[in-house]
């Protein structure tokens, strides 16, 4: 890791002329280093003191303030200037702040130099073992934040000074349950032009050490960077924990509910009943976002076949899978259902079951509440004579709390370039055609949300689930009999039943063959619903590697081919 030896922060204001007042941060950083830098400069302005401002950036009405610029070899002790000039969130520009008091921060998410082998070059945030986020990325470079105010019709210079770095990120250790594997991808490092990795927690079976004559079927957990296997605890929670409160599920003492349904499947996972299995949870972050989507793409490489070919054949080796398509199944919400659907369709013979809860848009028709191929923009509804903002996330009841615009306008401050480690910009990664500058290309101009019809086009023949399921049902449709099963809360705060309703549509209606899958609703359920109809989203979304299993046996029993092994891992 690079060492810079930082100076202490310096606030320095000047009056300037207040017939025309303007807000100025010169913002700079001190090292012993000759090295210089790139990366994505963000300057960060709050009026909540209750956190570090780089913390209280978001979607929602509680948003503080965010203003973003490229830098490219930028030297310690030259300062760069934010003048109102500079593109913000909300606020578009720092002359139109109110005045009053302000928590200012700075921080630089520093970028690497990746020579593709499609012959780009392109400059992007290396992950480094967080999970592609900005704010908390080792080897960032940050400020102390500090207290200035802006005063009434009068101009401002100050100058902030980055002191800190962001320290790295501590590895999990093995356990007699949970290993950790780490492997170099030939085909990643390929496209990459540098070595790359993918990673995976694996979860043991029951007896792993004392049947070495067994070998497992495979169920894969897909979804978001896990920084180690999540919801497994072999001790009861913490008798000390103070319980907290979460408001997206309006529940106190979450905290102790979440440790005792770790707890619960610990002891479900040892029980003499329970079927033996190996969970994997991948890591494959990108230089783009914290997970490759686990497809082939134009601007990430070849993570599907990656996975597919070089990381579960690798376990399955060291683990003692049972190596075949029959005996993998692959499930996951949000993130993770639309890779677990998207997987099995472009993996047909490869998995033999997905479990798809709350999935990504899986039709481009409903891109969450935009129709890509008839709209024309994605922040504002076709009207003549008024602009009616499009909704990008809302409560159970349907109460709106952001729109399109502020999404993709907070990510277009972040990064340019698809570069904001966000959401919108991974699906603009992971499904647009690379562009001449190495790039993705735009699905939709950034600031005015204007839709290119080319790019979606591209969009549709290569990564609308629903559409290629229509387009390809004569080839795949035998292949996927009886392994496509998706659910779907009815009140998704990202909208996302919209598109399960288009997808349920085609496949209800497919004869030649009938899909023979599953698709379910939850009744006023929201963003992660996963199909348990009996319990609330916020103990069935901690339950996810336990509740497909039934299934799982089911679906083995029925379509294991002639003289598979159903028995060797069947053992008490």
């Amino acid at each position: 890791m690079k060492t810079y030896i930082l100076l202490a922060v310096a606030i320095i204001c000047y009056g300037c002329q207040p017939s025309q007042p303007s807000i100025t941060f010169n913002v700079s950083y001190s090292s012993e280093s000759d090295e210089s830098i790139d990366g994505r400069l963000l300057l960060l302005i709050s009026t909540d003191d209750s956190a570090e401002p780089r913390f209280q950036i978001n979607d929602g009405p509680n948003t503080q303030l965010v203003y973003g610029q490229n830098v490219e070899k930028m030297a310690s002790g030259n300062p760069v200037q934010f003048d109102g000039s500079q593109f913000g969130y909300p606020i578009q520009s720092l002359n139109d702040l109110k005045p009053g008091d302000y928590w200012v921060q700075a921080l630089l998410h520093t970028y690497e130099t990746f020579n593709l082998s499609t012959g780009h070059t392109v400059k992007l945030p290396m992950d480094n073992g967080e999970g592609q986020q900005w704010n908390r990325s080792p080897g960032n470079l940050y400020s102390t934040p500090v207290k200035v105010t802006i005063e009434e019709n009068q101009s401002a210079n100050f100058s902030i000074v980055m002191d800190q770095i962001i320290p790295p990120v501590e590895e999990p250790e093995d356990t007699k349950w949970i290993k950790h594997i780490k492997m170099k991808s030939e085909l990643l490092s390929e496209f990459w032009g540098r070595d790359m990795y993918l990673g995976a927690h694996v979860l043991l079976p029951k007896g792993f050490e004392e049947h070495p004559e067994a070998n497992y079927p495979l169920m894969i957990f897909h979804g978001h960077y896990p920084s180690d296997f999540g919801g497994f605890r072999t001790t009861p929670p913490d008798p000390n924990l103070e319980p907290d409160y979460s408001a997206r599920f309006n529940v106190s003492g979450y905290n102790i509910m979440q440790q005792q349904e770790a707890y619960n499947q610990y002891l479900q996972w040892i029980s003499d009943d329970f079927p033996r299995f190996i969970i994997i949870e991948i890591q494959h972050p990108t230089p783009y976002y914290d997970d490759s989507y686990a497809v082939n793409s134009a601007n990430q490489g070849p993570y599907g076949d990656a996975i597919t070919y070089e990381l579960v054949p690798f376990i399955e080796e060291q683990f003692r899978g049972i190596g075949e398509g029959w005996a993998r199944f692959l499930y996951g919400g949000s993130t993770g259902g639309w890779e677990a659907l998207a997987v099995q369709v472009m993996y047909p013979d490869e998995y033999n079951g997905c479990f798809a809860a709350c999935p990504d848009p899986i039709d481009f028709r409903a891109y969450c509440l935009v129709d890509l191929y008839e709209y024309d923009n994605a922040y504002y509804y076709d009207s003549e004579h008024k602009q009616v903002p499009i909704p990008a996330h809302r409560d159970y009841l349907g109460a709106v709390n952001s729109y399109m615009q502020d999404s993709n306008h907070k990510e277009l401050v972040l990064g340019d370039n698809s570069r904001s480690g966000q959401q919108f910009d991974i699906w603009e990664a992971t499904y647009s055609p690379q562009g001449e500058d190495g790039y993705p290309v735009r699905i939709w101009d950034k600031k005015t949300g204007e839709i290119n019809k080319e790019v979606a086009e591209y969009w549709k023949e290569n990564y609308d689930l629903r559409h290629i399921l229509e387009r390809d049902w004569d080839e795949l449709g035998s292949k996927l009999q009886g392994k496509i099963n998706i659910y779907c809360g009815d009140m998704d705060n990202y909208y996302l039943n919209n598109a399960v309703y288009m997808m349920e549509e085609f496949l209800e209606s497919t004869t030649d063959p009938y899909y023979a899958g599953e698709v379910d609703y939850g009744d006023r359920a929201e963003h992660c619903w996963n199909g348990d109809q009996e319990n609330p989203n916020h103990i069935s979304r901690l339950r996810y590697n336990t509740m497909y299993v039934e299934k799982i046996l089911k679906r083995i029993e029925e379509s294991a081919p002639a003289g598979a092994d159903l028995t060797s891992w069947r053992y008490k």
